[in-house]
C-alpha cells in the first residue's frame, strides 16, 4: 500500500484528556481503573470510565446530537488541537476532499437505555425529546463530527466489534488510493452503557479486579470507553523527518466462533502478515506490537501462539488494556495513538496489572516499561466474530 502520513491524532480515555494524559500515564504506570460506579450498574467489576463526560457540553447548533457518545468524540475533537489540524486541511483541499471514516460498535445505546426507562406508563410510547437518529444509530458519530468539522467528504461508518477503529485506517487508505479524497480523518468513540456491561458479563468474560493481560491468574477483561481521531494525507516529499506514517494494514476474518478466537491464532496471524505485507517489511522489522491482549484465558493465549509463531520469542510486546480498559470499538483508536506515541518517545509501556506471567505462554511480554529507538511497530485489535485488523506505524524517512 501507499503510505500515509499521520498528521495529527488526539485521544481521550480514562487515563486522562489528550495524548500528553496518556503518555504520562503509561510512563508513571498509573491505570484508569477504578471501581465501577456507572450509572445504574450493579456488577462487581472495574471499569475505565473517562472523567468529565458528564459535565461535557455538545455546541447548541448540534444540541439533537447529545448523547454519551457524541460528547467522548467532541471531548477528543477538542484536544491536542486535532480541530485546528482539520481546519488546515480544509483549507489545504477543500472540505469535498476529505473523507470521514469513523467506528463504533456501542454509539449512543445509553440514550435508548435511558428513553426506555421513561416510556409513557399507559402507552409504553418513548419521550419525545427522543431522537434514535442522532444519538443511538451507528451513524450518528459521522454526522456529528462531519458537521462539528464542516467536512463534506465521502463519510461512513464501520462497526466490526473490536476491530472497528482500526479497520477504518484501511478504508482511508483505499479511499486515498483510489482517489476518492486526499485526505481523511479516521477513529471513532465507544461509550460505557448497560448493554456491554451486563451483556459481558453474561458471557462470563468480566473480571471482579483490573483486568491483567497475560497473567497466569487472568479472568476476563475490564471494560472502559474512548475516543480519538487521526488525520491522514497522502506520504509526499514535505513530510519532515519526525512524521509517523502509516506504513501498512492487514484484515481478515476467520469467523471460528462469534465471541472465541480461533485456538490457533489464525486471524490474528493472518491480520498481521497482511499487515506486513502491505508495508514490504518482514517480522524483524517490527520493534514493539501493542496486543490486543484482553486478558481472557483463551484471547491471550490465541494472540501470543499467532505472535510466537510470526515473530519468535524476541519482539517485545504487551498490551494497554490493564490501564485503559477494553474499549471495545475504539480499541483501534486508543491503541494506534498509543503505537504513535511509543514511537514518537521511544518507549514501550509495561503492563500495569500483570505480576505473573502465564509460563504456557512463550511471546516476551513486557512486565515494566522499557526504553528502546524504534523504526516501526504494530498494534493488533481482534473483535468477536473473527474480525481481524492490524495496522504498522514508522518514520517518515
Amino acid at each position: 500500500m501507499q503510505p500515509l502520513t499521520v498528521r495529527h491524532a488526539t485521544v481521550v480515555n480514562s487515563l486522562g484528556i489528550g495524548r500528553d494524559a496518556t503518555l504520562e500515564a503509561l510512563r508513571a504506570g498509573r491505570s484508569g481503573l477504578r471501581p465501577c460506579t456507572f450509572e445504574t450498574v450493579d456488577l462487581d467489576t472495574f471499569v475505565g470510565e473517562v472523567p468529565g463526560v458528564d459535565d461535557a457540553v455538545i455546541p447548541e447548533r448540534l444540541a439533537n446530537f447529545d448523547c454519551r457518545n457524541n460528547r467522548l468524540a467532541h471531548m477528543a475533537l477538542l484536544s491536542d488541537g486535532f480541530t485546528a489540524a482539520v481546519e488546515c486541511a480544509v483549507q489545504k483541499y477543500g472540505a469535498h476532499r476529505i473523507g470521514l471514516f469513523l467506528g463504533t460498535s456501542t454509539s449512543g445505546i445509553l440514550s435508548s437505555e435511558q428513553a426506555y426507562r421513561h416510556r409513557d406508563p399507559q402507552t409504553g410510547a418513548l419521550p419525545a425529546s427522543y431522537d434514535f437518529a442522532a444519538t443511538h444509530s451507528t451513524s450518528s458519530l459521522a454526522d456529528f463530527v462531519g458537521r462539528y468539522l464542516g467536512l463534506e467528504g465521502p463519510a461512513f461508518v464501520v462497526s466490526s466489534a473490536c476491530s472497528t477503529t482500526a479497520k477504518v485506517f484501511g478504508n482511508a487508505a483505499r479511499m486515498i488510493q483510489a482517489g476518492v479524497c486526499d485526505a481523511a480523518v479516521v477513529g471513532g468513540a465507544d461509550s460505557l452503557c448497560l448493554t456491554t456491561l451486563y451483556g459481558f458479563h453474561s458471557l462470563e468474560l468480566v473480571s471482579k479486579r483490573p483486568c491483567a493481560p497475560f497473567d497466569i491468574d487472568r479472568d476476563g477483561v475490564s471494560l472502559g470507553e474512548a475516543a480519538g481521531f487521526a488525520l491522514l494525507e497522502r506520504a509526499g516529499p514535505d513530510d519532515r523527518r519526525d512524521d509517523i506514517r502509516l506504513l501498512g494494514v492487514g484484515e481478515s476474518n476467520d469467523a471460528y466462533h462469534m465471541s472465541t478466537p480461533h485456538p490457533e491464532g489464525l486471524g490474528a496471524r493472518l491480520a498481521m502478515e497482511g499487515a506486513l505485507r502491505a508495508a514490504g517489511l518482514r517480522a524483524n522489522d517490527i520493534g514493539y506490537v501493542n496486543l490486543h491482549g484482553t486478558a481472557t484465558p483463551y484471547g491471550d493465549a490465541s494472540e501470543d501462539r499467532a505472535i510466537t509463531e510470526l515473530f519468535g520469542a524476541d519482539t517485545p510486546c504487551s498490551s494497554t488494556k490493564g490501564y485503559t480498559g477494553h474499549t471495545l470499538g475504539a480499541a483501534g483508536i486508543v491503541e494506534a495513538v498509543i503505537s504513535i506515541l511509543s514511537l514518537q518517545s521511544g518507549f514501550m509501556p509495561g503492563s500495569a496489572q500483570t505480576r505473573t506471567l502465564d509460563p504456557a505462554l512463550r511471546s516476551r511480554y513486557l512486565l515494566v516499561n522499557e526504553s528502546a529507538a524504534m523504526d516501526r511497530v504494530m498494534t493488533n485489535s481482534f473483535g468477536f466474530g473473527g474480525t481481524n485488523c492490524s495496522l504498522i506505524f514508522g518514520w517518515a524517512a
